[in-house]
């Protein structure tokens, strides 16, 4: 899959942008702050119908403004295809494939698929355990429809049950049915994080190790509400935690408290990893999100690289150039930096096909 071109009107501090890119590398060169990071998210908005950074639709007009205008072309499958966004102030967002709107926007995920490498990607590893759990429904909810229809399913039934916890309701058949539409949402969601995330554990050790090239040891785990030596089933236990819950407000089992744990040499990557280390291993994360999307999807996803070769030394830098300037495992590639030096030891291994942009407040002047 290929973008061309990409239109932006009022998108963050982009008052308009205009750009034809290169099926191989782009490459985009300024300081901080001056919207190199908010091209890729226009990007990755294009792909999930939100922003990496979490921000609402409202948070995404430039100041002063009142509307954002979104365009893309792609190259898909042998065929030409248009994206286009259009957000106003205060109105529902218009979100448009081949000039028709979604009726929903669930019907959008995993058609036009795109993995960001970001420094925010550093909460998957000391952050809290709903950002490892948001990595995970991200990455299976873009090839699997099951699995997300599952999920909202869910979320729904979780925030009635949260609702009369805080209610305060006593009436036990009230409870049996929500709970019996969590169990059977919650069976899907457990099932297929467990069979995926296995496989994803599995590309991940081959990248970190090609990255890191050291005697490290790394893993990573689906760490259950259900763990694997107890099977009492969600049903008991939501009725067991009934009272307690009652307490708290909230509902204190299922799988929206599941988490990812994250190792180094046997200690929890969060208390021991160096910066370096902690980077290494989100790279090596979002890699194999990528191996396993294109995998999941037939698709190669564009690759969207943000500033990711701060704190990281020589060596390290040197191999993930080495990895990710490879056509034949990757295909489009956006990144962007502070200067030109790494991304000049990139260019001689992609031959001519790549494209490069000084970027300063907002504004994208290609390199002569």
């Amino acid at each position: 899959m290929i973008l061309r071109s990409l239109s932006l009107s009022n998108f963050k501090n982009i008052a308009r942008a205009e750009l034809r890119f290169s099926p191989n590398i782009n490459c985009f060169v300024g300081d901080n702050g001056m919207g190199k990071s908010n091209l890729l998210d226009a990007i990755h908005y294009l792909s999930f119908g939100k922003s990496f950074a979490t921000l609402t639709d409202n948070e995404l007009l430039r100041h002063g403004e009142d509307f954002a205008i979104m365009h893309a072309e792609y190259r898909r499958r042998d065929a030409d295809e248009t994206l286009s966004v259009g957000m106003q102030r205060g109105r529902r967002k218009s979100f448009k494939r081949g000039g028709k709107e979604y009726r929903r926007l669930s019907e959008h995920l995993g058609l036009f698929p795109s993995v960001m490498i970001s420094p925010a990607d550093y909460a998957l590893v000391a952050g809290a355990p709903d950002e490892r759990r948001r990595f995970i429904d991200m990455v299976l909810a873009q090839h699997d429809a099951a699995y997300y229809e599952a999920l909202v399913r869910y979320n729904k039934a979780l925030e009635q049950r949260n609702k009369l916890l805080r209610d305060e309701i006593a009436n036990p058949t009230l409870y049996a049915a929500v709970e019996a539409q969590m169990v059977h949402a919650a069976d899907i969601i457990t099932d297929t994080r467990r069979r995926r995330i296995a496989a994803l554990s599995e590309i991940f050790n081959r990248y970190y190790a090609a990255i890191a090239a050291s005697s490290e040891s790394v893993t990573l785990n689906y760490k259950s509400y259900a763990a694997a030596d107890d099977h009492t089933p969600l049903a008991q236990l939501l009725d067991d935690a009934r009272r307690r819950d009652t307490v708290l407000h909230y509902t204190s089992v299922g799988p929206h408290r599941d988490d990812l744990e994250m190792t180094l040499d046997e200690m929890p990557m969060r208390a021991t990893a160096s910066q370096g280390q902690a980077k290494t291993f989100t790279i090596a994360l979002r890699l194999a999100q990528y191996e396993f999307l294109k995998q999941a999807t037939g698709l190669k996803p564009l690759l969207l690289l943000d500033d990711i070769f701060d704190k990281l030394d020589a060596s390290r830098v040197e191999r993930i150039i080495k990895l990710v300037g490879s056509p034949d495992t990757f295909g489009q590639i956006f990144i962007t930096d502070t200067n030109r030096k790494h991304l000049d030891e990139i260019m001689p291994t992609n031959g001519d096909d790549f494209k490069m942009w000084r970027v300063a407040n907002g504004v994208f002047e290609p390199f002569v």
